[in-house]
């Protein structure tokens, strides 16, 4: 099982170094790539756990809980054993010690065998997640599959990395008067302590795995709580590492669930003496929360975000309506790195079609939005459904804001006919109503701001993402001077930066191995996913010494 991923490992290692495109894991469905009866098995396999108590080892009180109910309208009607969490965490305190002495190596080569398990059944997992976070099935096999599975290389890449760049023994010898002193040194990796990763609705695999494997590989045993509404591909993804830790000679309590119906849980065992390390996707409010209260944790989180996005001028304008038309409707907005707040010079933008006024612009990207979604079949692969009722009540009340550019209509579903799907509303919002756009509107909205010039357009991004928050933003221009300054107000908020995106890479993805995801520069999140310091945290080197 090790010797088989050393080689994956090693490559996952010049990756995060090199930075260029790599990818342990294909992101096509196509047969040709994960073999004829693939999709076929995978569905199979999903629709096996629908209605029944999800098939689990782990100790539990024996009272299921469970109430997901897919956004296309499906019962899913899966439970899962109600925690008890005292007996969690007496079970990871019990597998941490063996764990912990099997040693860096050991742990991640494991490691990469748990995501290599994992990728085996990303058909499984994409329905899993399809039917709990709304995503169309594309996205869900991509985003939820290969992708998520790269981001949780990278984190065990990251974690090994820091965990051996520093010797593990050495031989100390100080010249003195006669002999010299000789000291004989130990060094050893000693993880912090139970991890708790909690889960989000929309993204419960990418946005869960970097946590997960990079406390599971530096030797932290985890508690993983989902969503709610996003259960099962957690369920899952956790079942399957218990099984290669058993596997490998560990004790399976080294990943452990805890799912809930309602709420509470989470905060129970956030600020539980015994849990050191807690990471968290999701609200504002709650990542505050857990910040100031969870005082004996490293707690990393990710919250909201003001993304935005300034529109200088542009040689391909046709280009960048489609573009930002794209990152507008992709999965109907309910992404954390999909663009808000647009912002537009009140006399227009200069482009290879000639002068374009503030509202030829932002009629332009209304009319290349209904372009993209005007085929409903279409459509919905691109959409999805909306994942939770208050996405669509904010929706619903948009209009409310400012005066519509982009009205939002109601797509019918033809394979799924009780799902919730809407596209995009387009707002103009003045410049003075900052109440408006420094909060964040979760969701397909997004709002036009005539202001008065570029340079007022780059000061109120960092004036915005400093004080609130964003993962991410986007310049559009034809001068030097714009995108430089652009790139220091960027640097200056702490927020990642795209140029004039107008072909397939788009603002609001973002690829393992290369691009980094948030900053922790700015309030929207506290590290990023993944790079040295989200991983430092989690372990302690601890040194012996003795005479030779």
């Amino acid at each position: 099982m090790f010797e088989q991923n050393r080689e994956t490992l090693d490559q996952a290692l010049s990756a995060i170094s090199e930075r260029g495109y790599w990818s342990a894991y294909p992101e096509s469905p196509s047969p040709r790539v994960y073999g004829e009866g693939a999709a076929e098995r995978g569905k199979e396999a999903f629709e096996s756990y629908l209605g029944r108590p999800f098939p689990t080892d782990q100790p539990s009180t024996g009272d299921p809980v469970g109430a997901e109910r897919s956004p296309y309208g499906i019962e899913l009607g899966v439970t899962y054993p109600r925690p008890d969490v005292a007996a969690l965490i007496a079970a990871a305190k019990a597998a941490l010690p063996a764990w912990r002495d099997a040693g860096p190596e050991a742990r991640a080569l494991a490691c990469v065998e748990i995501v290599n398990r994992v990728n085996k059944r990303s058909f499984e997992i994409a329905n899993a997640v399809q039917h709990t976070s709304g995503q169309a099935f594309v996205m869900a096999f991509q985003a939820g599959g290969p992708h998520a599975q790269d981001r949780a290389l990278e984190a065990i890449a990251y974690g090994y990395a820091a965990m051996t760049a520093s010797g593990t023994a050495a031989r100390w010898e100080k010249p003195a008067k006669g002999d010299p002193l000789v000291m004989e040194k130990k060094f050893t990796v000693v993880p912090r302590g139970i991890g708790l990763v909690i889960g989000c609705n929309t993204f419960p695999t990418w946005n869960s795995y970097p946590g997960l494997f990079a406390s599971l590989v530096t030797g932290n045993p985890v508690i993983v709580k989902p969503h709610p509404r996003a259960i099962l591909p957690l369920a899952i993804s956790v079942q399957i590492a218990r099984e290669v830790l058993a596997e490998a000679g560990f004790d399976p309590n080294l990943a452990q669930l805890a799912v809930e119906e309602g709420v509470g849980l989470a905060t129970e065992l956030a600020v539980h003496p015994d849990v050191r390390i807690v990471d968290f996707t999701g609200s504002t409010t709650y990542g505050d929360w857990l910040e100031a209260n969870a005082r004996q944790a490293l707690v990393h989180t990710e919250k909201a975000g003001l993304n935005t996005v300034v529109l200088d001028s542009t040689d391909a304008y046709k280009g960048m309506l489609g573009n930002l038309a794209f990152s507008l409707s992709l999965y109907s907005g309910q992404m954390c790195t999909a663009p808000q707040n647009i912002l537009i010079p009140a006399a227009g933008i200069d482009t290879d079609e000639g002068h374009k006024s503030f509202d030829e612009v932002a009629a332009g990207i209304a009319a290349a939005v209904g372009k993209l979604l005007g085929d409903d079949a279409r459509a919905v692969e691109l959409t999805g459904a909306l994942a939770n009722p208050d996405v669509l009540a904010r929706v619903d009340n948009a209009p409310a804001l400012g005066e519509v550019v982009l009205e939002s209509r109601a797509i019918k579903h033809p394979a799924f006919p009780e799902a919730t799907v809407r596209t995009p509303v387009i707002v103009r919002v003045d410049p003075a109503r900052s109440d408006v756009y420094t909060s964040e509107h979760f969701g397909p909205i997004s709002f036009v701001i005539p202001v008065e010039s570029t340079e007022a357009a780059l000061n109120l991004l960092g004036e915005t993402v400093s004080a609130h928050g964003a993962l991410t933003a986007a310049v559009y221009s034809t001068s030097a001077d714009v995108l430089d300054r652009a790139e220091k107000a960027a640097l200056e908020a702490g927020v990642n930066l795209s140029c004039n995106l107008t072909g397939g890479i788009f603002v609001n993805q973002s690829a393992a191995f290369s691009d980094f995801h948030g900053s922790g520069a700015n309030p929207a999140a506290t590290a990023s996913l993944t790079d040295p310091g989200y991983v430092a945290g989690r372990f302690h080197i601890v040194q012996s010494r003795r005479p030779a």
